[in-house]
């Protein structure tokens, strides 16, 4: 049974900050100004440096001075680095992490995507108090998973500041693949500003960070290729609901340096590796708002595990990885090349580069920059226009397509106000579904676009993972058909900035989500706005219906497109109370966040 305990430290700052490097946390001017697991040799099965090793490990977060993209920062430290150092621990083991908080301020850390017990989750309010200023607060759990995690804090807008890093789990038995080496790559978005600045801009002008706005020469280029009628239907339309084709992420390149294991695209770090080696990268999306499509020119990579959970190989040239997310890919890189691994930005306003070469000093070539895309009509699947059936949309991407619809009710659409939305009752039962409309287990969603990989991404430029190449190599134990179906609109008014599940922001539930002790139910998820969220349930898996029947994958953070309606089996096994929200950390902050409870 895990325990935990609050060591209280009746000290001044000055005493405090003493009291860290009496317990060996170094500043970031003794440890160096990089994370040191970041290390240009990686991992191999007798190599370890730059790590804290489990299963009992110290961690102290402090605010201090740090240079980031050549210019002076504050951000959150942990044991004096930002982002933090990588945490390893074992299967099996019973973990011991002592977590002081030597700011000013409350502050916490998350084991995101670990199977623990409620109170060692870390989420300040549902699961414990927080770390108070001088607290020490020590997790206790034990280990029974395995795969690429991350951890980061629960307090507020810290995240967005660096207080976040990796944690690796390794198998207590042999996994479905080899490898030589690993390098972990953790990608995040820094900004120079306050998060609490950017929060403040997102509420008071929409589309402040988007500085990819349409044009009069898009506008004229789109008469050439569409013609005038079509056009002018298109921008008016999208005039009518107050809204951007282009809105494709809240916080831009505009603001952010994007990072990948806390080095910006000019400084880029390199990752070794030895003739003949084959290369395990553990890809993991720390970043507070910012979705990345992950290529590496001229390599092909092997998807083996989502979410740190094994999956079926995957051959693939990009893959797109949302908030919170984790892929570990294999690569087979040729004896004395350099390669470039570049994470653009699903905005296309910037990225996140490094070198995977056989030794220092070499570079390749960065690949040539995508445009923006629009959102066509893909992003309106679930809003309400005019009794369309949504569920054949899966390949309408294009204007083109929306010459027929009447947008004459769409005007200062508020997503928030839609009820009723998305319900399968009352109709008449299709494939797939038994008399009551309930699908079977494992089967795709009406409404689900497991085969697209979003926005920007061309299907016929490169191979791209989708959702749906996913495939898990064991069936889940629990194989209860289940006992009922729960769904939740995702919703959100863009020009305010407010965002909810079912119409209603956080601040305004009187209670959580009930799961019932050991349940097997449907979680549906409707997304009725135009943006992606990154959803993620803390302390239970999430069953990916992607149409992979009694395979289907285990996910802890599911990424919902615009429009696109998907659904996750549950055991609700968990007794206790969970947080359940959207990953972009300002739509978190925003309202989009609810607890469930098990019991």
């Amino acid at each position: 049974m895990a325990r935990s305990s609050v060591i209280t430290h009746p000290l001044s700052r000055r005493r405090l900050l003493k009291g860290g490097a009496a317990l060996g946390i170094g500043s970031a001017a003794a440890l160096g100004l990089r994370p040191a697991w970041a290390d240009p040799w990686g991992q191999t099965n007798t190599y370890a440096k730059g790590i804290e090793e489990g299963p009992e490990v110290a961690l102290a977060i402090r605010r201090e001075s740090l240079e980031i993209d050549g210019q002076a920062a504050l951000p959150y430290t942990i044991n004096g680095e930002s982002p933090g150092p990588m945490i390893r621990l074992k299967e099996g083991q019973d973990a011991v992490l002592r977590v002081t908080n030597l700011l000013d301020e409350p502050t916490s850390i998350h084991w995101h995507g670990l199977i623990l017990p409620p109170d060692q989750d870390g989420v300040p309010g549902v699961s414990f108090p927080g770390i108070a200023p001088g607290e020490t607060f020590t997790y206790r759990f034990p280990v029974r998973q395995n795969g690429t995690y991350w951890y980061h804090s629960h307090s507020g807008l810290q995240e967005q500041l660096g207080h976040a890093g990796p944690l690796i789990i390794d198998a207590a038995e042999r996994e479905p693949f080899r490898y030589d080496r690993e390098h972990v790559l953790l990608l995040t978005d820094w900004t120079f500003e306050d998060p609490m600045t950017v929060f403040r801009n997102l509420k008071t002008a929409e589309g402040y960070y988007n500085f990819q706005e349409r044009t009069i020469a898009d506008f004229f280029a789109d008469v050439r290729e569409k013609g005038f009628a079509a056009t002018a239907e298109m921008r008016g339309m999208w005039a009518k609901m107050r809204m951007s084709s282009r809105d494709i992420a809240d916080v831009t390149g505009s603001t952010y340096t994007y990072l990948l294991n806390g080095h910006s695209p000019e400084e880029n770090w390199t990752a070794l590796f030895k003739a003949g080696e084959r290369i395990r990268l553990r890809v993991i999306n720390g970043s507070a708002m910012s979705y990345f499509d992950v290529r590496i020119p001229g390599l092909k990579m092997t998807v083996v595990a989502a979410d740190g959970q094994p999956v079926q190989p995957v051959p693939v040239d990009e893959f797109r990885i949302a908030v919170a997310e984790t892929y570990d890919v294999l690569v087979a890189p040729e004896d004395d090349t350099a390669y470039t691994i570049f994470a653009e930005s699903m905005d296309r306003s910037g990225y996140a580069r490094a070198t995977l070469a056989p030794r220092e000093g070499m570079a390749a070539e960065i690949p040539e920059r995508r445009r923006i895309a629009d959102r066509g009509m893909e992003a309106m699947g679930a809003h309400d226009m005019g009794g369309m059936d949504h569920a054949g949309m899966e390949d309408m991407n294009d204007a083109d397509d929306m010459g027929s619809m009447d947008h004459s009710e769409m005007e200062g659409m508020d997503h928030s106000a839609m009820e009723g939305m998305g319900d399968a009752g009352g109709r008449e039962p299709s494939d797939g579904e038994d008399e009551a409309g309930m699908l079977a287990p494992g089967e795709a969603q009406p409404g689900s676009r497991y085969g697209q990989a979003g926005i920007g991404i061309d299907p016929e430029a490169r191979r791209t993972l989708v959702y749906r190449d996913l495939k898990a190599f064991t069936p889940w134990p629990d194989r209860r058909i289940p006992g009922r179906e729960l769904e939740l609109r995702l919703t959100g008014n863009m020009e305010r900035y407010m965002w909810s599940f079912d119409g209603k922001k956080f601040s305004e539930v009187t209670g959580p989500i009930h799961f019932e002790k050991d349940e097997r139910l449907r979680l549906i998820l409707v997304n009725e706005t135009m943006m992606e969220h990154p959803i993620h349930l803390h302390g239970m898996w999430m069953e990916l219906e992607n149409g992979q029947g009694e395979l289907i994958p285990r996910k802890h953070t599911l990424n919902i497109k615009p429009g696109e309606r998907v659904s996750a089996l549950i055991t609700a096994d968990a007794e206790g109370s969970w947080a359940f929200h959207c990953h972009l950390l300002y739509h978190m902050d925003a309202g989009m966040f609810r607890v469930v409870k098990v019991s």
